[in-house]
């Protein structure tokens, strides 16, 4: 046992994300939502993972596309750093049931607000850089980014194709405003409009101000039919 959870979990978790951890509470840790009352948490390791998991793309987008200029880089960059794209993968991953949590939160369903999700996994990336040195960082970021890398949209996020289609038509940049934000403060619900002068609007909804907007920038490009 480790600080709740039986070597079965945690060998379940190693297997999930391929490293057998000398220090097995830093994974643990990663787990740990700010919600269970437990001297700590995955935030402290959420800030580093943050920082590991973007060297590794830009240095992963620096080789892949050499010819590239450094616009359209970030453009990639924001892709598949952006939470949404964490969500994702950490679902494909299967770590949401072992998400650690208060009782109270599970009956808020944070258990699959994709921000916590998008926030474990890079906790989770921080725990095997800190325990295995970044190689192994690495090799785990590039085996299940993989995927969105080569997703032919990736280099264009719902926010970024917005503003430029209005570019293009010659518009006004699109304009977000906070509709509605609901919730408590540890699990936020926002609704957000997007508006493009002479386009019309949309909204979108999301655990955090930046999903809800690339939500409204995503359902405008379909009401728009580009």
């Amino acid at each position: 046992m480790v600080n709740g959870i039986d070597e079965g979990q945690l060998a379940a978790l190693e297997e999930i994300v391929d490293h057998k951890f000398a220090k097995p509470q830093l994974l643990v840790k990663a787990l740990t939502h700010p919600s269970l009352d437990w001297p700590v948490n995955y935030q402290r390791l959420e800030f580093v993972g943050d920082r590991v998991l973007g060297l590794v793309l830009a240095t992963w987008l620096y080789e892949e596309f050499a010819d590239e200029k450094e616009g359209k880089l970030s453009r990639r960059y924001h892709s598949l750093a952006r939470k949404e794209t964490l969500a994702e993968i950490g679902e494909k991953l299967g770590i949401t049931p072992f998400i650690r949590m208060s009782i109270a939160g599970q009956g808020l369903q944070e258990r699959v607000n994709p921000g916590v999700v998008a926030d474990v996994v890079e906790a989770i990336i921080a725990a095997i850089y800190i325990d295995g040195g970044l190689a192994v960082a690495d090799r785990f970021i590039r085996k299940h980014w993989a995927p969105a890398l080569a997703d032919g949209d990736a280099g264009r996020d719902p926010k970024s194709g917005l503003q430029e289609i209005a570019q293009g038509r010659g518009l006004p940049l699109p304009h977000y405003q906070e509709e509605e934000r609901t919730g408590p403060d540890h699990n936020p619900h926002f609704v957000m409009r997007v508006t493009v002068e002479g386009l019309g609007s949309a909204v979108g909804r999301g655990s955090s101000k930046r999903a809800a907007e690339s939500e409204a920038a995503a359902n405008m490009i379909e009401d728009i039919g580009e």
